[in-house]
């Protein structure tokens, strides 16, 4: 039987992964389309010959601005745009062979767990009917044990169809039912800085049966509880492993995207070569042969990291991109630089996205029962104090908005649940009233906003 294969970004062009990504992020149109073309550039690799298809290779990607810009949220509204492999990581939790810490090739290893996770749960959606006809029938058998026989005219099956329809619509969801749960220790062990310790860790967890972990033990749980266990149960029965594992495999090696943020982090500033630098330098000469290709060695066998896409990030305030080792610098030769956020910036931040800030405030309060507008110039206002804040303060980029939100409606927030059934209409005389004290004195200023 054929599973069938749903990869939405493959279906995107660039113009349209742009206009996904300006549901959420305002500005950085530059960043947008270089990321968007090189998404797109893997899927038209891959309806290349196949005699060339192997000598391209993406084009890493380096995104350098100021905090709170939109970097970040670049890279994670591209993971949910798809069921491509997307993983982030720091590149400050990394250290080179030899230092206390985890080692660079633990990121291949990540991204295919992260695989293998998302295509089992594919899979299982695709066996979805019959794993809930499987929970039903052993849900029913708790219910009415096969041995026990109905009295009266009753066949056993009338009375087993019977439960049925009150098992759906919850009739028995509270009953209380004994049933056997198989052990969820773990024998593990952590030990950082050492290739290959996942692995380990597997065979130290597997080692724990030949000792009793591992064994089922009987509890009581409510047949709602019990239909989640059993569901995870058949689930994992119903999904074929193997099959899993190589589907996983291929797209890690084929459609995987691997974004490294904070790199400026483990870049040498000026000309210091403490120890810390050198740890730094070491993470660098670590990175290189998985972004140029290796095989990484993981539990589920080995991965080519050749055609893997590397987005990484940093805001690069102490350092420069210059200051990476060369071959690294070479390694990502697609560079796009975002743009600081003026106040225009901060009021379509406010307005626009799907997932607007006022947006979350107005439904937080509404659970209150309590109804807040937003007019027209309070969101002016609120966008012009978040910018003076980050000219004249660190510059935090669209997290100012979180904190100049939170201390206006903080009052609000306090008594919401006094203020129940009334509507609240945020004036530009409300934020002015709520903020200026504090935006006149500008100690105070750097203190609370």
């Amino acid at each position: 039987m054929e599973y069938p294969k749903s990869r939405k970004l493959d279906e995107l062009k660039p113009r349209e992964i742009v206009r996904e990504l300006d549901n959420y992020i305002i500005g950085q149109d530059q960043a947008k389309r270089t990321i968007a073309v090189a998404i797109r550039n893997r899927t038209r690799r891959k309806r290349l010959p196949e005699a060339i298809r192997d000598e391209v290779s993406p084009k890493n990607i380096i995104m350098i601005g100021p905090t709170g810009v939109g970097k970040t949220e670049i890279a994670r509204r591209i993971a949910r745009l798809s069921n491509a492999p997307f993983i982030k990581v720091e590149a400050t939790k990394y250290t080179e062979v030899g230092y206390v810490g985890r080692d660079v090739e633990s990121i291949i290893r990540d991204l295919m767990g992260v695989a293998v996770q998302q295509v089992k749960a594919e899979l299982a959606e695709y066996q979805k009917e019959k794993v809930q006809a499987r929970v039903e029938e052993r849900l029913l058998d708790l219910i009415l044990p096969p041995t026990a026989a109905p009295v009266g005219q009753d066949t056993h099956a009338t009375t087993r169809e019977k439960f049925r329809t009150m098992l759906r619509d919850g009739a028995f969801d509270d009953r209380e039912v004994e049933i056997n749960v198989a052990s969820r220790k773990r024998v593990g062990i952590e030990v950082m800085g050492q290739p290959n310790m996942e692995e380990l860790q597997e065979a130290m967890q597997s080692l724990g049966s030949i000792f009793g972990n591992g064994k089922g033990h009987n509890r009581k749980v409510s047949i709602r509880r019990a239909r989640e266990i059993f569901t995870e149960e058949e689930t994992e029965k119903a999904v074929d492993t193997d099959r899993a594992i190589d589907e996983a495999k291929d797209r890690v090696e084929q459609m995987g995207i691997v974004f490294i943020d904070e790199i400026d982090k483990v870049a040498k500033s000026g000309g210091a070569s403490s120890g810390i630098d050198v740890s730094r330098e070491g993470v660098q000469r670590d990175l290189l042969p998985i972004i140029e290709g290796t095989s990484v060695s993981t539990k589920w066998g080995i991965i080519d990291t050749t055609h893997i896409l590397f987005i990484a990030s940093g805001a690069f305030h102490v350092s420069k991109p210059s200051d990476l080792i060369p071959e690294l610098q070479g390694r990502f030769p697609l560079r796009v630089e975002l743009n600081e956020l003026k106040s225009d910036d901060f009021y379509r931040i406010l307005t626009e996205p799907t997932n607007a800030i006022t947006m979350q405030y107005r439904e937080l309060l509404a659970t209150e029962g309590v109804t807040i507008e937003f007019e027209d110039g309070a969101i002016r206002r609120i966008s012009e104090i978040a910018w003076q804040v980050n000219s004249t303060n660190d510059n935090i980029g669209a997290r100012r908005l979180f904190t100049v939100m939170e201390k206006l409606l903080e009052e609000l927030s306090f008594s919401a649940d006094e203020l129940s059934g009334q509507t609240i209409t945020i004036t530009a005389k409300y934020v002015d009233e709520r903020l200026s004290e504090i935006m006149k004195n500008e100690d105070l200023t750097r203190f609370i906003l």
